[in-house]
């Protein structure tokens, strides 16, 4: 299975220099309509609600301290190491995701169950590590 780094690298690869938060935001509807259409994750790497929105924290770990990311800024990850069908999702999500802002990205994740509910216990801004499911993450994005 792929890594998230390697789906990083290959957002980087396709979409060039972004802003971490959107990087995460892109691998996290990357990973969701995964579950949806190819039936399966793209990435084993856990997803968590933060308070800017879903987060990997071991991509974060990756990318902590920087505001924009590169391909060549962030060390791991092999972009060669999706396959076809994970590539061909990627790509979609980034035709219909990429064009956004990680500002608009993030105040979508806002109004989406997934997330909303991991944190439901949380005030806005409040701090917050609760894992958005694979289960809830299908659920919602199939109904769409």
């Amino acid at each position: 299975m792929t890594s998230i780094f390697d789906v990083a690298a290959y957002i980087l690869k396709k979409q060039g220099s972004m802003t971490a938060m959107k990087l995460q935001k892109l691998c996290y509807y990357s990973q969701a309509w995964s579950l949806v259409w190819d039936e399966k994750p793209l990435f084993k790497n856990k997803i968590e609600a933060w308070a800017n929105g879903p987060v990997c924290p071991r991509l974060y770990a990756e990318h902590r301290g920087k505001f924009r990311v590169s391909r060549r800024g962030l060390s791991l990850g092999d972009p060669a190491a999706l396959n076809h069908d994970q590539a061909e999702t990627v790509d979609a999500v980034l035709e219909y995701y990429g064009k956004h802002s990680s500002q608009w990205l993030s105040d979508l994740t806002h109004r989406e169950k997934p997330w909303k509910d991991a944190r439901a216990d949380l005030a806005p801004g409040e701090r917050g590590n609760a894992v958005i499911t694979h289960a809830a993450m299908a659920e919602y994005y199939e109904s769409l």
